[in-house]
Parts: structure tokens; C-alpha cells; sequence
């Protein structure tokens, strides 16, 4: 008995990997989480198709933006608004002066909270030590 082939432009889960430059475990999490179809065929020979390597250069694009999978899974119409509307969502409360709280999603890329907790302190530490700026440094208006 033949094994039946798949069609033109299929590959291997390691065939998508080298495509795209996204780890077969990467792969293998988008699918768990919805964000990717599954395989035309389970197992040893399952194949995937240039739709999968279409989606996970579109997941990667949205990544490289800040977007967080959940966000992502919504713009790709993986979840409908009355399904956000319902689901919690965790946010880091920081309080960088007694008059001045940010809001953060508990879910963000470690690199973008790593980048924002710098910028964070820098602007903590100018309003605990306020001096004069001057003319060139001050770009904003008084309000």
C-alpha cells in the first residue's frame, strides 16, 4: 500500500521551523493557545502548509510591536469581543510618585517592562529631585 503524499509546499515541523526562524516548542505553543491551525496530519509526518508560515510571520510581526498573544489571537479573529469582554486581566499597579500611578499589563514581553521600568525610574527620580530645566531640555508646554 502507498503512503499517500501531501500536497506541493507542505513541510515538516522542522522544515517551518527553518522557514520562519521560530522553534518547533514556539510552534507547538501557538497551535496549544489557537493561534495556529493544527498540522494537516498528527504525529511523525505531520505537515504544515504555507498558511502556517504565513500566520507565524504575521504572530511574529505583531510580537516585534509589543502586542501580547492575547492581543494578537484577537486581531487574527481567534476571539470575538464578547469573549475579551468576559476573560480577567492581570495589570502591575506602580506607584512612581504619591500623585502619579501606572497601570502595566502583567502580560507584556519581559524586554518592553524591562525598557518601561527604566524609563520609570528615570522620571521617579526627577520628581523627587526637581530643578529647573532648561529652555533647551524642556520641550513640553506648561499646561
Amino acid at each position: 500500500m502507498e503512503q499517500e503524499k501531501p500536497p506541493i509546499g507542505w513541510m515538516s515541523l522542522r522544515e517551518l521551523a527553518q522557514r520562519t526562524g521560530c522553534p518547533a516548542r514556539t510552534i507547538r505553543f501557538y497551535i496549544a493557545r489557537g493561534l495556529l491551525p493544527g498540522p494537516i496530519k498528527a504525529g511523525r509526518d505531520a505537515k504544515y502548509g504555507p498558511e502556517h508560515e504565513r500566520r507565524i510571520r504575521e504572530i511574529r510581526r505583531l510580537q516585534a510591536r509589543g502586542l501580547t498573544l492575547a492581543e494578537i489571537a484577537f486581531r487574527l479573529g481567534e476571539h470575538s469581543p464578547s469573549d475579551t469582554a468576559l476573560s480577567a486581566t492581570l495589570w502591575w499597579r506602580i506607584e512612581v510618585a504619591p500623585d502619579l500611578v501606572v497601570h502595566l499589563r502583567h502580560d507584556m514581553p519581559p524586554w518592553r517592562r524591562h525598557l518601561i521600568d527604566h524609563w520609570l525610574k528615570q522620571l521617579q527620580r526627577l520628581l523627587q529631585n526637581p530643578q529647573e530645566p532648561s529652555h533647551k531640555e524642556s520641550n513640553h508646554e506648561q499646561v
